[in-house]
């Protein structure tokens, strides 16, 4: 029996088939993605892949209700289960346990994980409306300060100096081109690398997190709290610190999904 686990994001997809043999192509969005570019992903990942797999775990982001693609057209004869990133991302990080599954990453998302299936969930709202606690509005509260003045002028200088950042062109990123919170996501590693040397950097960090505790996990029942995604994951340490003051504890922390689903699916 070959079993064939796909992780999709919007940027990446990571394939595993039960044997070892993996593959990483483009990720696409369900919801999002052009259909032409959609086949071409898939044809190339099963000329890849090969024939003989017998079932398909399937975790993609843009997933909502009923699957928009058949992919039995590409492992035909093989037992196919759809599902969303947010639970392919619980069932990493807790397995078969009850807890909660934090998406940490460019955006944040969350949910009460049953150890089957998710039982409930806090919207998230995007990066404008919500996503606390992830790189993309750590990015805008800091691109904010800088438009306004109100960080010190060491940082305001190097930022600026770094990305040819000024007003007009933060602006035009931010509401004229595509992809804003990637675009304001991509300012976290410049600006984790003076989190221990900037007070300023320190409290807008902490404070970022502090939101994601303070508006989404205090919601759910106190369940160990499984965290997924880069951003999340180099941060592990900050988020133990700042989580015990709600008297948070966490089971998990992996850059991606991946490694939790091949022992989900004992591959």
């Amino acid at each position: 029996m070959k079993s064939l686990v796909i992780d999709c994001g919007a940027t990446k997809a990571d394939w595993y088939v039960s044997g070892g043999r993996s593959l990483r192509t483009p990720g696409f969005n369900l919801a999002h993605t052009p259909a032409d570019t959609l086949q071409e992903i898939l044809d190339g990942a099963a000329k890849e892949l090969g024939s003989g797999i017998d079932s398909v775990h399937f975790y993609a982001a843009g997933l909502v209700g009923e699957s928009p693609v058949d992919l039995g057209r590409w492992f035909p004869g093989a037992t196919i289960e759809y599902a969303s990133d947010m639970l392919g991302a619980a069932r990493a990080v807790c397995g078969r346990e009850p807890g909660i599954a934090v998406i940490l990453g460019t955006g944040a998302n969350t949910c009460l994980y049953d150890g089957k299936d998710i039982s409930w969930k806090v919207n998230c709202g995007g990066f404008i409306l919500g996503d606390e606690g992830s790189a993309s509005v750590l990015g805008r509260l800091f691109v904010t300060d800088f438009i306004k003045g109100c960080m010190p002028a060491s940082v305001k200088e190097a930022f600026a100096r770094e990305f040819q950042a000024d007003y007009p062109t933060l602006v035009h990123h931010v509401y004229g081109a595509e992809a804003p919170a990637r675009y304001l996501g991509s300012f976290a590693p410049f600006i984790l690398q003076r989190y221990e040397q900037e007070e300023y950097v320190k409290n807008l960090v902490d404070n970022n997190f502090r939101g994601l505790f303070e508006r989404t996990i205090v919601q759910y029942p106190a369940l160990p709290v499984g965290v997924v995604g880069g951003f999340g994951f180099a941060c592990q340490e900050i988020l133990r610190r700042i989580g015990a003051e709600y008297g948070v504890t966490f089971s998990r922390f992996l850059s991606g999904p991946i490694e939790g689903l091949i022992q989900y699916h004992a591959l």
